[in-house]
């Protein structure tokens, strides 16, 4: 049975009090790395990872190594990704062992949360019912078409219901991956408004859970699947990014093609830039950002370098806001020249989670891995500049 030690969750700015959404630099795999994170911030020792989504955005192979760098964990850990909603989150969590971090991510609305599995005790979880039924309400095709059949009183009665029914639970705490109307009566006592109905729901309603230190039965919904975790109170750390909301700024979005992309070049720079990473000739050498090579001092060209973590947090040194149109890009949009903390090094990076315009020279703020670009259609991911909540 796992203990749950540490949860952080994460909301984009973007959005409403009711329903985030993401930025344009956002999708599901920076929204994991933002939660994960959160949770991870202890320190505590992570052997594998479990995303769990239906908004990944490759198919193959380079979700896990972009997750991996931006959480800052070994490239050789052990990543699953599983396609679901709120059942396929809580049986990941339930059947997970210790030392593993479970991720639920939802890109519409947008959100996500990770939960830390430990080996000392914690919030224990532990099965109660999983039911398996077929309903095929919402479907996609071979080239990602959605068909939602739109029948609500159908999804309710022959979904939700009748799969309590034949699950022949208890009533529940918290009811995630319905609205939060339906939520509220199936439940003992008014449950929390949980931002998400998808793979992060249950994630979040665990979270409510911990903070308001109750117990008892937790049920994820997906059409007519169910599963059912029985919490049991326990010392937990909940670590909430969840910054105030507000609307999208207005903008202008020139249309034209993606860059192109040479995948050689994208290999070479790959772990220096989404591990956030210089490189350093020498034990004692000056970092370098990007790495480079050098000329040594007998004039030979140093190859030899060791790449160092940066610090994610800094000071503004020097910004500006484009308001030329670029493909691909809504214009306008600051960028800076952030002196990063205790190193010496400036980085130039894109503004996020700001209005343009709005951040100025000393404002102080985070790293954050984005998605920088899409290129020749194929995500490129980097870092961007958030500045403190203050400073918005």
């Amino acid at each position: 049975m796992p203990y749950v030690t540490s949860l952080g969750t994460y909301l984009p700015c973007w959005g409403d009090r009711r329903s985030r959404v993401t930025g344009d630099d956002e999708d599901a795999v920076t929204l994991a790395v933002e939660a994960g994170r959160a949770a991870v911030a202890d320190g505590e020792p992570v052997e594998r990872v479990v995303v769990v989504s239906r908004d990944l955005p490759l198919m193959e192979s380079s979700n896990a190594a972009v997750l991996l760098a931006g959480l800052g964990l070994d490239p050789e850990l052990e990543v699953i990704e599983r396609l679901g909603g709120a059942p396929a989150t809580l049986d990941a969590l339930s059947s997970a062992r210790p030392r593993t971090l479970v991720i639920g991510v939802d890109v519409e609305p947008a959100g996500a949360v990770a939960a830390l599995v430990s080996e000392r005790a914690g919030m224990q979880v532990r099965t109660a019912a999983r039911v398996a039924r077929s309903l095929p309400v919402r479907t996609r095709n071979a080239v990602g078409a959605v068909h939602d059949y739109g029948d609500p009183r159908l999804l309710h009665e022959r979904g939700l219901m009748a799969s309590l029914s034949a699950a022949w639970l208890d009533t529940p705490v918290s009811v995630a991956g319905v609205d939060h109307k339906q939520a509220v009566a199936l439940c003992l006592a008014p449950p929390p408004q949980l931002p998400t109905t998808g793979a992060s729901s249950s994630l979040f309603a665990l979270a409510a859970m911990a903070e308001w230190e109750s117990a008892g039965l937790l049920v994820g919904v997906e059409q007519a699947n169910l599963s059912g975790v029985t919490v049991v109170a326990g010392p937990v750390t909940v670590r909430r990014v969840e910054p105030p909301s507000r609307a999208l700024p207005e903008g202008e979005v020139l249309a034209g093609t993606d860059p192109p992309i040479s995948l050689a070049a994208y290999e070479r720079a790959f772990e220096a830039k989404v591990r956030w990473e210089a490189g350093r000739h020498g034990e004692d050498g000056d970092l370098d950002f990007p790495p480079r090579y050098r000329i040594a001092g007998d004039g030979s060209l140093s190859t030899d370098y060791v790449l160092v973590p940066l610090p994610r947090t800094g000071v503004v040194y020097a910004e500006t806001t484009v308001r030329i149109p670029v493909p691909g890009q809504r214009s306008p949009y600051s960028v800076v020249i952030v002196e990063l903390d205790e190193v010496g090094v400036r980085a130039l990076a894109k503004v996020t989670g700001a209005d343009p315009g709005t951040v100025g020279i000393g404002d102080r703020g985070r790293m954050v891995l984005r998605r920088v670009a899409m290129r020749s259609g194929v995500p490129d991911y980097g870092y961007a500049f958030e500045p403190e909540p203050e400073a918005v």
